[in-house]
């Protein structure tokens, strides 16, 4: 809605990937596979700590709940959220 928000590379990745295949749960294992290169080894939980400064991003412009955790599998993104949080 014309508010700018400001992401770091990695969140400004995983936001595209996620709008790009939106409503689609992915792993965290699957997100380390799509988000980041290839070469490179990181533990799962390193996208639990990416996941968590897009949400914070995400928070002003009133969008983070479309972000979701797919509990016992990993995150994914809705284009509509199913429910806006209280």
């Amino acid at each position: 809605h014309g508010t700018q928000i400001h992401l770091g590379p990695t969140e400004y990745r995983l936001l595209e990937f996620f709008m790009s295949h939106a409503g689609r749960a992915y792993s965290r294992g699957q997100l380390l596979d799509h988000v980041w290169s290839a070469n490179t080894y990181l533990e799962e939980r390193t996208v639990d700590v990416h996941i968590r400064r897009l949400r914070k991003a995400l928070e002003p412009v009133h969008i983070s709940h479309y972000l979701q955790t797919v509990r016992g599998h990993g995150y994914r993104f809705l284009a509509e959220p199913r429910s806006a949080p209280k």
